[in-house]
């Protein structure tokens, strides 16, 4: 009998990858391999601090580097296209019966103009002829920041006196949510022979990927579409963002994601690296391309787990468990990209075992020093 007319052909199985002959032999497409006539090459200006207002930008002297041809500060920017709209979060299923949440998403801007909240927020853009000449460039301007005051550790970011991110939420916390059963949860702690209780904190991470952040834009002045090759998890969903960024119909607009080189849910969300070189294909009327170091990988890209949880498990004396009480608090960032490490750990929180009863908090924090 052919095992493949086995109900699980599979399993027990060593199976062929079908995708190792293409990419070993050189015949990937990353977008690295990918240059347009014509191309010019973008560099950003990175904060580095992690909350600051931006005093200044002074693009003088990167104005007359060789090879330039666009240099534009946010306050530039923001007066020649809106930021990024405001949109909801999308809350997991399972929340929208909560009575108590509160939730923020603020507009971002494609450059910071008045403050940056995260190391690495991008506050200016430069163009050249060439890579090279861009970075050298960049390099030659002048931002003054006053820094503010930020915490980097969930923990203090829930204390009383914590610098605060966004003015319209006065203790950082963008999602409050309870799941459970609180009575039934109470009366097996109270019936307890023995409590454990435990702190756990789970590290924030990056998803670092084979090829760094890469996108490169161009504007077809003959059919007036936008073109964008990008690395991503979600074409489709980042060319309707990308359509309202811009202001055109989403059929204008096409996204195209070859070999991403890794993604690990980092790359599922639009960047403003992706708008900033459609937009700047059209104005300059040349394909524009935007390639981040490794540095700015670990900067800038969305960043996962980052969630500190408090257990307690109510346990009888013959070792069954009666109850468990949580309280989980996630690291969103200073702009709230996903709710994963936060609905997953809620989700997930009794595992697989017999537990009658249990109860759950969940926060989103905002934190002034995460991207």
């Amino acid at each position: 009998m052919d095992d493949t007319s086995l109900p699980l052909p599979y399993v027990g199985r060593s199976l062929l990858r079908r995708e190792d002959k293409r990419l070993l032999t050189g015949q990937g497409q990353f977008l690295a391999d990918l240059v347009l006539p014509k191309m010019l090459h973008a560099v950003l200006i990175r904060s580095p601090f992690a909350h600051a207002r931006i005093r200044s930008v002074d693009l003088t002297r990167t104005a007359a580097a060789p090879g330039v041809v666009c240099a534009l500060s946010g306050i530039d920017l923001l007066q020649l296209l809106p930021p990024v709209p405001e949109g909801q979060i999308a809350l997991p299923a399972k929340w929208t019966s909560v009575i108590q949440h509160k939730f923020l998403n603020p507009q971002q801007p494609l450059l910071a103009h008045d403050k940056v909240r995260h190391v690495g927020e991008a506050v200016a853009v430069v163009v050249a002829e060439t890579a090279a000449q861009a970075q050298d460039a960049a390099e030659a301007v002048a931002v003054e920041y006053e820094e503010l005051p930020w915490v980097a550790a969930t923990q203090d970011a829930l204390m009383p006196d914590a610098p605060i991110v966004w003015d319209e939420v006065p203790d950082n916390v963008l999602v409050d949510t309870s799941f459970g059963d609180a009575g039934a949860t109470e009366r097996a702690f109270a019936a307890a022979d023995h409590i454990v209780e435990m702190e756990f904190d789970i590290g924030r991470v990056t998803g670092v990927p084979i090829e760094p952040r890469a996108a490169l834009g161009h504007w077809d002045a003959e059919t007036g579409r936008y073109t964008l090759w990008a690395g991503s998890g979600g074409a489709v969903r980042q060319k309707a963002e990308l359509a309202a960024v811009l202001g055109f119909p989403p059929e204008m607009v096409r996204v195209l994601s070859f070999d991403v080189g890794g993604n690990f849910g980092t790359r599922n969300r639009l960047y403003v690296e992706s708008a900033l070189v459609l937009w700047a294909s059209r104005k300059l009327g040349r394909p524009v391309k935007y390639t981040s170091t490794r540095s700015e990988v670990f900067l800038s890209d969305y960043q996962g787990r980052d969630l500190l949880t408090r257990v307690a498990l109510a346990v009888r004396a013959d070792g069954r468990f009666l109850g468990l009480s949580a309280d989980n608090v996630s690291n969103v960032g200073a702009r709230c990209a996903s709710l994963s490490p936060l609905s997953k750990g809620s989700a997930l929180v009794t595992g697989s075992y017999d537990i009658p009863a249990a109860r759950l908090r969940s926060r989103g924090l905002s934190i002034a020093a995460s991207p």
